[in-house]
């Protein structure tokens, strides 16, 4: 199961991206196995060495009880030093932000998010991107 953020790559360039771990609880997790997730307005934030993604909306578990949590809690992400030292040091460049991309679950059944650095279209980018998908699915039509 992996849910994905496609409005990201029509928003912004994709310069690097980086698997991280999740700080996440149970119903959140049994949550993202059933897919209820959405990536709307969510992006991420360094904040004292460490990074945080906000407003990622996980929907509640239907069965959980009264400790179901709440939608769009900020939730930590586990990088390596090395790798938040890079993405600090990054962000400090103008234009710079870091958005999640996917959401998946590894071989070991650990959630991961994918994020990326990336840097915002201008509007005759993204018109570029939408001439360049729609002649991608007329060459598909055509091929057929």
């Amino acid at each position: 199961m992996e849910i994905k953020n496609r409005s990201a790559y029509f928003e912004y360039y994709i310069d690097d991206t980086y698997d991280a771990g999740m700080v996440l609880t149970g119903t959140e997790v049994k949550a993202l196995r059933s897919g209820k997730a959405s990536f709307n307005d969510s992006y991420c934030i360094m904040d004292h060495g460490e990074i945080w993604v906000k407003s990622l909306y996980i929907a509640e578990y239907d069965f959980g009880t009264y400790a179901n949590h709440v939608p769009t809690r900020d939730r930590k992400l586990l990088l390596k030093k090395k790798e938040l030292k890079k993405l600090e040091n990054r962000l400090k460049d103008k234009g710079y932000t870091v958005i999640p991309l996917k959401i998946y679950f590894s071989e070991n059944g650990l959630a991961k998010i994918k994020i990326g650095l990336a840097k915002g279209k201008k509007l005759h980018d993204k018109r570029a991107s939408i001439k360049d998908r729609e002649s991608e699915r007329e060459i598909k039509r055509y091929l057929k």
